[in-house]
């Protein structure tokens, strides 16, 4: 259970870092298709997605502590 965990921390773990390393990249699948013609995400948008990369990338962490502290305790 606890290498499950780990993985699956680090997994969320990367994908919290390309969130705040790329915000807009995920804005066209779910939010582009819904718009006519070329768009962009907007800046509150962006930095909604940067805040929310950082929030993921707490949670991984925090599963990669639990599963380490799982394995050795």
């Amino acid at each position: 259970m606890s290498v499950v965990l780990i993985l699956f921390g680090i997994i969320i773990l990367a994908l919290g870092v390309i969130q705040i390393r790329k915000p807009a990249w995920g804005w066209r699948a779910n939010e582009g298709w819904k718009v006519e013609g070329e768009s962009e995400p907007s800046e509150a948008y962006l930095v909604l997605a940067e805040i929310g990369g950082i929030l993921i990338v707490v949670m991984g962490a925090f599963l990669i502590l639990v599963g380490i502290f799982k394995l050795f305790y």
